[in-house]
């Protein structure tokens, strides 16, 4: 559990003040208040734009025809009744009522055709958009800074591409086109119910205006709603993500229970945030039946009236009452996607709050390419800050020269990971200069300098796939002879070709069926066939026994000739042949030179190898 999560697990209060748990939320959920703009609302849709011109035609010109032929219908029933069935004048005509039926069933027919394929090509479009989305937003989280994740929880970031982007997939696949069927068909029917009977068309409409009135004002409501819904769906997963990959820690200590109670309250607190947001998405419902009740008693009781006067026929009312029928159903459907668009927003803001984010560390308009490295490095009165007015670096001066390995102590917090993150940028200085062959790296490329710079981490991280596959990450690509020589040069090979499946031996995700020391002969192989002219090893043979550091010593030889590279150690022996030991202290040099000289001055160095050698 990350420190920042254990700090934020204390802040959740226990069952009996679970009432004010929703006023503890992770430092990205806090619920978004902006106004619903139509700004980020015409972004989101310009996604569709690249299928416009392809697709679009299509879909519009099926659901023109469905429009059309629905609103046929009604027309043909009142011929059916007013000149078949019910003829003001002469008798009923059989053959007459055959043909309407006829007629009628060729519109259906039609309408399903029309509908097959306008659902055929609105799910490629949605799919296709729902695609676009999510890999810009995963391309853009790549180019993110360790600033931005520092703050966040993986889980969080996993919700914003999974969950939210999931729940914009009906918008995109059915939502847009249905509300255009909508209003298509909306604008016809008040057209053709003002054409049959203008008086009696206008006493049904006038009840549409005091529907919208009173739904607009759940609007605010409901979108806060379903805002804090996605908060506490990314809290769940967070934990999630916290849970699984600290669940060794758990059983461990046997925290189990509290683990479990711990999320009982965020899945409460997720469910109640749920149904209070679907309690008032389900307010439209009864709002839209109400609205339409009141309109059939108006349509009926008029509609009597007209017909005693003469100035509706009996098949005209009927007409009438199914175009009402099918004024209200779009209504409704209007309700409900005007619902759905709201989720889809509160899930864009929180997409596009992502997107919007600016990598920390970014290349300059003018940035070059870095040529390729030689290795000469200066560390120029370097004072860096994580937080402000808190420096982690107080004014670091440092020369090295190509070829140099350069070995970092200090306690822990004295500064030695921060300076090896200067070095590849993963932060930038904030103050000072830190040049590389005498260019300054915040003026060249970061992919052309990170490209030359090999890093090997103590938690060495092992993707799912094979073996091959996870050496072979350190330079794609390699052939397969190349791999194996990587191997071989660590003393990898001896291990894998005893592996059930060699080289091509599957393992899961973060290596669980290798060994600590097996998993970081694999980390210097890959760095080792990725040839960098920069090698940085921080806490590289921490896990490792003392026979296969034994083998890792061999290893280094190989790894670090005619490279300039930076050891970070707690292990002091493996630090030995550094031509220059740096010993840092609370963000300063305080002592360096090599082994031999720094024992001599009898200071910090000597003091912490002889604290090693008191507890070997």
């Amino acid at each position: 559990m990350s420190a920042d999560t254990a700090a934020e697990r204390k802040k959740i209060p226990s069952a009996k003040e679970n009432k004010n748990q929703e006023r503890f939320v992770y430092q990205d959920d806090e619920v978004i208040e902006k106004p619903f703009n139509w700004g980020e609302f015409t972004r989101l849709f310009s996604y569709m734009k690249p299928y416009a011109k392809q697709l679009l035609p299509i879909v519009i010109v099926m659901m023109i025809l469905g429009t059309i032929t629905k609103l046929t219908v009604p027309y043909l029933t009142s011929l059916a009744i007013d000149k078949a069935i019910a003829p003001a004048e002469g008798s009923p005509s059989l053959k007459l009522l055959y043909w309407i039926a006829g007629g009628i069933l060729l519109l259906y027919i039609i309408q399903w055709a029309a509908a097959t394929y306008r659902i055929k090509y609105t799910n490629i479009i949605g799919q296709r958009v729902i695609y676009d989305l999510r890999t810009d937003l995963f391309k853009h989280i790549q180019k993110l800074s360790f600033s931005f994740f520092d703050k966040r929880p993986a889980g969080s970031v996993m919700v914003r591409i999974t969950n939210d982007i999931n729940s914009l997939q009906d918008l995109f696949t059915n939502g847009v086109v249905n509300l255009m069927i909508d209003c298509v068909q909306l604008v016809g029917i008040m057209i053709i119910l003002l054409f049959i009977n203008w008086k009696l068309g206008l006493a049904v409409i006038l009840t549409v205006p005091v529907m919208f009135l009173i739904s607009t004002k759940l609007r605010v409501r409901i979108r806060r709603a379903w805002q804090d819904v996605r908060m506490k769906n990314s809290r769940i997963n967070s934990h999630l993500n916290e849970s699984i990959q600290g669940i060794r820690v758990t059983q461990a200590y046997t925290q189990e229970d509290e683990n479990m109670k711990f999320f009982d309250q965020m899945n409460a607190t997720s469910r109640k945030s749920w149904n209070r947001a679907s309690t008032m998405n389900q307010a439209f419902g009864p709002l839209i039946e109400i609205t339409g009740g009141v309109g059939s008693l108006i349509l009926f009781w008029y509609g009597a009236f007209l017909i005693q006067s003469g100035e509706l026929t009996i098949g005209l009312l009927v007409a009438f009452a199914n175009y009402v029928g099918n004024f209200w159903d779009p209504i409704n459907r209007l309700g409900q996607m005007y619902n759905q668009l709201l989720v889809a927003m509160a899930s864009s803001e929180r997409i596009f709050e992502f997107m919007d984010e600016e990598p920390g560390i970014a290349d300059k308009p003018n940035a070059v390419p870095i040529p390729s490295i030689k290795g000469d490095i200066k560390f120029e009165y370097i004072v860096f800050e994580y937080e402000k007015g808190r420096q982690a670096l107080k004014g670091i001066d440092l020369d090295v020269k190509a070829g140099q390995s350069i070995a970092l102590v200090g306690h822990t917090g004295s500064g030695k990971s921060t300076i090896i993150n200067l070095l590849s940028r993963f932060y930038d200085v904030t103050d000072g200069k830190l040049t590389i062959d005498g260019y300054d790296i915040r003026d060249v490329t970061i992919r052309s300098l990170r490209s030359q710079i090999g890093i090997v981490l103590q938690d060495t991280f092992i993707f799912s796939g094979t073996i091959r596959d996870n050496i072979r990450f350190g330079r794609l690509d390699a052939t397969d002879e190349e791999v194996e020589a990587a191997a071989k040069a660590v003393n990898a090979h001896e291990f894998i070709v005893k592996l059930p499946g060699g080289y091509d031996t599957e393992v899961e995700e973060r290596g669980n069926v290798l060994s600590m020391g097996q998993r970081q002969l694999l980390s210097f192989a890959r760095a080792l066939l990725a040839d960098p002219r920069i090698l940085i090893l921080d806490e590289a043979t921490a896990s490792i026994d003392t026979e296969t550091e034994l083998k890792i010593q061999e290893a280094l030889k190989v790894l670090l000739k005619g490279r300039t590279s930076f050891m970070v150690a707690h292990r002091l022996s493996t630090i030995r042949n550094a031509d220059n030991i740096i010993v840092l202290d609370h963000g300063e040099i305080k002592e360096q030179g090599n082994h031999q000289q720094l024992i001599q001055q009898k200071g910090i160095y000597n003091g912490l190898i002889e604290a090693q050698f008191r507890f070997l």
